[in-house]
């Protein structure tokens, strides 16, 4: 039974392509569509899903440079929050308790969909896996469950999660992408609500960052890929002067001249998130027409909730925004730890920074215009590096792993989860 259900997690449900393959597929059966447009669109779903993952892999890998130079030129040694890293740790501790959990999770979610108002259902995979097993790892580190006890409540709190954390961020979804069928699944949520949240309060939705009136000559950068690409490679000459060119290129550059490697570096961060762009296009067009297909039959007006690159192609430039602001918000909370001598120290994660950060821009600007694109991501980068900091103590076997979670949802909504489960426990 648990090779079985192993199978289904790690084989298939934590596959953002294979699982929205299936929906497109399901969904279009349903609507007993002619096979040729069957084949057709769940091909391009999965397909689209994959452009996304391989444009987001290239955009990692550009972007982890800048993290070792970053944190060379500052001199400091700490824990960079990053889900994949600590995601074969997790796994090896709470793998199976996870996968079970998260299969629970997601039946529960169903059932609160087709039961409540709340007609949300999380489809990012990769997402429900790392969440599943985090809070595996609380309850059994904290709680010291096992056992049914620990899967009944393990997949209460996740079906919990699934449903409710989607419906927090719709109204901000539709407003960003003017009423298109799906929402964000993603546990960078509490930045994106936060954000949205703040940007009522401190700026002016007509005044969005994509608005940014330029003269003639700096027109290019109404084009996102001209402007990603000049951004990220003035970021990436900044932190070579930084650090200095001898030691980029004794350490990370290697063969290459340390000013054309960050020059080629920032040129493919930029096709990177071009390649993020077009899969999101090509999957969009596919997986929200077949999805209706299931909510019509199983769950009317059910809603997607899928990964935050889907919101990417609305404001790019706020993207960027918020990529930089949270960025510098974790530098200023890594000097925070420092001076209050926290027992561990979170450096400033690149690929949190951008993936959670850029998309608290866009949402940040939806509200608040180019300052809620600032300003929001700011402060939850402080947070996320204080939050992060204060819970891996909690994470029981992970903590001495040397890598942690890195999303806002854990250094916040996580933390405070953490805390109510030792307290009661």
């Amino acid at each position: 039974m648990m090779t079985l259900i192993n199978f289904i997690v790690f084989q298939l449900l934590s596959q953002p392509a294979i699982l929205l393959g299936i929906v497109a597929l399901i969904g279009l059966l349903l609507q007993k569509r002619p096979i040729n447009q069957i084949i057709m669109g769940t091909l391009k779903t999965i397909i689209g899903v994959l452009i996304i993952g391989g444009g987001a892999g290239i955009v990692g890998n550009s972007l982890a440079p800048l993290g070792d130079i970053l944190n060379a030129g500052l001199g400091i040694k700490g824990i960079i929050p990053t889900n994949e890293a600590v995601l074969p740790f997790a796994i090896a501790h709470f793998g199976s308790m996870g996968a079970l959990i998260m299969v629970g999770g997601f039946i529960t979610n169903i059932i609160l969909a087709k039961i409540t108002k709340f007609k949300f259902i999380y489809l990012t995979g990769h997402i429900m896996l790392y969440v599943s097993l985090f809070v595996t790892a609380i309850y059994m580190s904290l709680a010291h469950l096992t056992g049914i006890p620990l899967f009944i409540a393990g997949s209460i709190t996740m079906g919990i999660y699934f449903t409710f954390m989607p419906a927090l961020l719709n109204p901000y979804t539709q407003k960003i992408t003017g009423g298109e069928d799906f929402t964000i699944g993603h546990t960078g949520d509490v930045g994106y609500w936060f954000s949205a949240w703040l940007g009522k309060y401190i700026g002016n939705p007509e005044h969005s960052a994509e608005k940014f009136k330029l003269p003639k000559s700096l027109g290019f950068f109404r084009d996102s890929t001209a402007s990603m690409a000049v951004t990220m490679v003035i970021i990436f000459l900044a932190a070579v002067l930084i650090t200095g060119p001898q030691y980029v290129q004794e350490h990370i550059s290697k063969d290459s001249n340390p000013f054309i490697f960050a020059f080629m570096q920032g040129l493919t961060f930029a096709g990177g998130i071009t390649i993020v762009l077009a899969g999101v296009r090509m999957m969009l067009s596919e997986i929200i027409p077949a999805f209706s297909g299931i909510s019509d039959k199983f769950i009317p007006g059910a809603i997607p909730a899928i990964d935050c690159p889907a919101v990417f192609p609305y404001a790019p430039t706020a993207l960027i925004f918020g990529f930089v602001a949270m960025f510098i918000g974790m530098i200023i909370g890594m000097f925070i730890q420092f001076g209050t001598g926290a027992a561990y120290i979170i450096l400033p994660g690149i690929v949190p920074a951008f993936f959670a950060g850029g998309t608290a821009g866009i949402f940040g600007n939806s509200t608040g215009g180019w300052k809620g694109a600032i300003v929001g991501p700011f402060i939850i980068g402080v947070i996320l590096a204080i939050g992060t900091g204060l819970l891996i103590p909690s994470t029981g076997a992970l903590a001495d792993t040397g890598s942690t979670f890195g999303d806002p949802f854990y250094a916040t909504v996580g933390l405070i989860f953490a805390k109510i489960v030792a307290l009661f426990s």
